[in-house]
C-alpha cells in the first residue's frame, strides 16, 4: 500500500482511538510506519535524503517497542503493508502531520494517568516522536533545496528575465 494511504488509515484510527492503551497502539503503530518509510527512503530515495532517513528509521524504532505491544500483535503493524513512497513531499508532509497529532494525543495520555510506567513510556515516545518530526523536517528541507538549486540550474546564472522585451538602448 502506498505510504499516503498507509499515513491517512493512522490519522484516522489515532483519531478514534479511544483509551489510553488504544493511543498508545496508535503511537507504536505510526512510530513503525516512521521507521518503515525511513528504511525505505534509505535504500531507494533521493541521495540527499538518505542521511535523514536513516535518522528517521532509527527514531521510529526508539518510540516504544512496538512490535512487542499486545495491540499491535493481534493485528500486525500498518508499516508492513508499505509497498511504495509514490511522492515523497506529499508523504513526509503527511507523516509530519501524523506525528504531531501523535505528541498531542500522546500528551493527553501522560496528564491523564496515574501510573508512573504508563507515564513515562509517553515521554519517551513523545521524545521518539518529536525527533522524528525533525528528521522529517530536514527532509523536507533538503528537497526544498534541491527544487530551489533546479530551478536555478534551469533559470541560467543571470535568473529568468521577466516583462516585455525591449530595446537595450531604451524606449525609441
Amino acid at each position: 500500500m502506498e505510504a499516503e494511504r498507509l499515513i491517512e488509515a493512522g490519522r484516522r484510527a489515532l483519531a478514534e482511538s479511544r483509551g489510553s492503551l488504544n493511543v498508545m497502539a496508535e503511537a507504536w503503530q505510526a512510530q513503525a510506519l516512521a521507521r518503515t518509510v525511513g528504511s525505505r527512503l534509505l535504500l531507494s530515495g533521493p541521495v540527499e535524503l538518505r542521511g535523514e532517513a536513516r535518522g528517521l528509521s532509527e527514531a521510529g524504532g526508539r518510540g516504544g517497542s512496538a512490535l512487542d505491544h499486545p495491540m499491535v500483535l493481534a493485528g500486525g503493524t500498518r508499516a508492513s503493508q508499505l509497498t511504495e513512497v509514490a511522492d515523497v513531499r506529499r508523504s513526509l508532509t503527511a507523516l509530519v502531520a501524523l506525528l504531531g497529532e501523535v505528541g498531542i494525543a500522546l500528551v493527553g495520555v501522560a496528564c491523564d494517568t496515574d501510573e508512573e510506567g504508563l507515564y513515562w513510556q509517553c515521554i519517551e515516545a513523545i521524545d521518539a516522536a518529536d525527533e522524528s518530526v525533525d528528521r522529517v523536517h530536514g527532509m523536507l528541507r533538503r528537497l526544498a533545496e534541491r527544487e530551489a538549486e533546479r530551478e536555478r540550474e534551469r533559470d541560467g546564472p543571470f535568473g529568468v528575465l521577466h516583462g516585455p522585451a525591449g530595446s537595450a538602448a531604451g524606449p525609441p
